[in-house]
């Protein structure tokens, strides 16, 4: 198995923290924080589930599922209804 790349990682984190303090008002630090010790984190770090081929607004789609419903595979942009 492959570490993700650290760029990979940097990129999502960047661009998730920046929609979440955009439309929530979080601090950047916070909305870090909300970001990494979610289960959208744990899936997206998981290298079996390939995630980093979603773009940031699926995965940030995921993380406010999960804020809304606790699991982020309620997402519409993972059921694609």
């Amino acid at each position: 198995m492959h570490e993700i790349m650290p760029q990979i990682l940097y990129y999502y984190d960047k661009e998730v923290v920046r929609r979440i303090c955009d439309k929530y008002g979080y601090a950047p630090m916070s909305a870090l924080r909300e970001f990494m010790f979610s289960k959208t984190y744990e899936m997206m770090i998981n290298e079996e589930l390939e995630m980093w081929e979603f773009s940031p607004i699926g995965i940030f789609d995921m993380w406010e599922s999960e804020k809304e419903t606790g699991d982020p595979r309620n997402s519409l942009y993972l059921r694609r209804e």
